[in-house]
């Protein structure tokens, strides 16, 4: 079976390939399109130039073919396009045609708990009896291979319809994938964001999900570029937003609302939930410490923007020991695992109302 190929090997290979005449390689001067596609050994992707007619685009795509099959791997099937700045790009076709519901949990800010939410979320779900996939959409802090105790597996590649994708990982009722599975354990992922987004894409649309009822992606803390690449990739069902109760976890909260509700993203915001609503100790489950505030300023901000808090979560050690175990705490049926199945019940409740409500989401088309 054949190591599938990484965006970040085919960038690297690019690099290598000079423009005549500029001293500089094609990546560095942006002539690498942000549409590459793998499929097996067959790679596709755009070279950009200025003018239709450059007298060095034939040859500039045939030395990015030989770097290619040099120094990645000599069976590469290269389908390199030659394209101009004043041609538009092809429109996209859908992504994930067997996923009824898309929904991104992210948050204003890192440290509130997102990924752990989404985590307990996905496994709540599937339990449930939903078909689930998550995915691990946190560049730059991957947790998920840790939540789920799946961080030295291997990923794999088989056959669909002709078309080699990439086997997501299955782990208490869940499809995972991670972009912690392309990196080494401890390393940094040090990414430009046109790599960081093409192997995104590539987990996204390379990937055999199948049919799903509910895809649940681990967003980034905050906004920026992961985040327009997900809008513009698919057609998200809703958002769900993370906080505690701090008021400068909600500040960047509000500014994660903002971002969704954005006329050109226009993605429905589902619901906020409120981590670490309280911290509670172990051997005394009814007491109630509101370490970071009251909750009623969540609820002020749910009010403000006329979106229900779906769940307010409180602060147990036992949710970060298993987390550090690789098994979700709604696996336990403890008291601390039902606020999570309270949540996976609210967020079904609310993309069923969301639906029958609202058109589905359209990813985003934006102009260069």
């Amino acid at each position: 079976m054949n190591n599938p190929l990484y965006p970040a090997q085919i960038t690297d290979a690019l690099r290598t390939v000079r423009y005549p005449g500029s001293g500089k390689d094609i990546v560095t001067l942006g002539m690498v399109e942000d549409d590459l596609r793998i499929d097996g050994r067959h790679i596709s992707f755009s070279l950009i130039f200025d003018k239709a007619t450059d007298p060095f685009a034939r040859s500039v795509a045939k030395a990015a073919e030989a770097a290619l099959r040099t120094l990645v791997d000599p069976d590469i099937e290269a389908d390199i396009r030659i394209t101009s700045r004043t041609l538009a790009p092809a429109p996209k076709a859908p992504a994930l045609p067997g996923v009824k519901n898309i929904v991104a949990v992210s948050s204003g800010k890192g440290g509130v708990g997102k990924s752990t939410v989404a985590a307990n979320l996905a496994v709540s779900l599937a339990a449930e009896g939903y078909s689930v996939g998550l995915l691990d959409a946190d560049i730059f802090g991957p947790s998920m291979p840790k939540m789920f105790g799946v961080e030295d597996e291997q990923l794999y590649m088989h056959e669909v319809d002709g078309k080699n994708l990439i086997l997501p990982l299955e782990k208490y009722g869940v499809k995972l994938l991670s972009i912690g599975f392309l990196i080494e354990k401890d390393s940094a992922a040090v990414w430009r964001g046109t790599m960081a987004s093409n192997a995104l894409k590539q987990l996204i649309e390379q990937a055999d999900w199948g049919e799903l009822d509910y895809f649940v992606i681990d967003m980034p803390p905050g906004t920026g570029d992961i985040h327009l690449t997900l809008v513009q990739t698919l057609g998200i069902t809703g958002a769900i937003v993370v906080t505690t109760p701090q008021e400068v976890a909600l500040a960047d909260a509000r500014k994660g609302i903002a971002m969704f509700r954005d006329p050109k993203i226009n993605v429905p915001v589902l619901g906020i939930v409120s981590n670490m609503a309280w911290f509670t100790p172990e051997p005394h489950p009814d007491e109630r410490y509101y370490i970071f505030g009251s909750d009623e300023a969540v609820r002020a901000t749910a009010a403000r923007f006329d979106v229900p808090v779906l769940a307010e979560l409180p602060l147990v050690a036992a949710v970060g020991r298993h987390a550090d175990e690789g098994t979700p705490i709604a696996l336990t049926g403890t008291v601390a695992a039902q606020g999570y199945v309270h949540l996976a019940r609210m967020v079904a409740d609310a993309v069923g109302r969301r639906n029958a409500e609202l058109p589905p989401t359209e990813a985003v088309r934006m102009k260069k």
